[in-house]
């Protein structure tokens, strides 16, 4: 009975002991985001810091194409309104052409400076001539619509990559960072949960910091994206519109 009291007092001092220590350990090190971030390794910090700046470009990104799409859709709203009130394609060129500052209306300037560059060929009875005005009248439309579009979608590639690669780059971190832990391990020979633990949360950090940039990189990217392609139906169904016009006025 003596026996066994003594190994329960022994064990107890032990666990005593050792909860101590554990307590010592991760009382050294503060799971602050700072501080996990000053206490990682090199490559971790590097990792980290380069998906800190992928994200501050993304954000300025989207807010960038946020303002861009709000107002070139407002502006082709209100330029579809004047257009169809108008009575007189040349009067409304010469009203529209100093302030074509959107895809709409710089499409229809460069439709019409084709239209009037052309307008004397068109008079001769030639139908071939015509046929010829319209084709280059489309291909001018058809090129500055390819241009505005280009314009819009600059930026959404960028976007697109971050959302791609951001969680791969951060989990590289993360693995980087648990390697380092385990060495660490096997040379104190300290297993305990105190000592693996600070190292895999500025491990994880890096993993966190890359879904902080993938995340909204990805949902802004699905956003745009779909913006843009009903924007440049919108541009393309402009374009067959006024074609359309312009083959009557050819045709009277």
């Amino acid at each position: 009975m003596a026996d066994a009291s003594t190994l329960s007092t022994v064990s107890t001092a032990v666990q005593g002991v050792d909860s101590a220590t554990l307590a010592g350990s991760s009382a050294g090190h503060s799971f602050s985001m700072f501080a996990m971030f000053m206490q990682a390794d090199s490559i971790v910090k590097f990792v980290m810091i380069m998906l800190l700046l992928a994200s501050f470009w993304c954000w300025a990104i989207i807010f960038e194409k946020y303002f861009l799409f709000r107002s070139v859709k407002s502006k082709a709203i209100r330029f579809e309104g004047e257009f169809w009130a108008s009575e007189a394609l040349d009067k409304f060129y010469e009203k529209i052409k100093k302030r074509a500052n959107h895809s709409m209306a710089i499409i229809f300037v460069a439709a019409m400076e084709e239209w009037l560059r052309s307008k004397t060929t068109v008079n001769t009875p030639l139908q071939g001539l015509k046929l010829s005005l319209r084709e280059r009248v489309v291909q001018v439309m058809q090129v500055a619509r390819n241009r505005e579009i280009e314009h819009l979608e600059s930026g959404l590639g960028f976007l697109a990559t971050v959302g791609s690669s951001a969680p791969f780059i951060g989990l590289f971190g993360t693995v980087w960072g648990i390697m380092n832990s385990f060495q660490a391990i096997a040379i104190s020979k300290n297993t305990s949960l105190a000592a693996v633990a600070p190292g895999i949360a500025e491990a994880l950090l890096a993993t966190a910091i890359g879904l902080f940039a993938a995340i909204p990189a990805v949902i802004a990217y699905n956003k745009f994206s779909n913006e843009l392609a009903r924007f440049s139906n919108k541009l393309e169904d402009f374009s067959t519109e006024f074609d359309t016009i312009l083959s009557r006025q050819l045709e009277g």
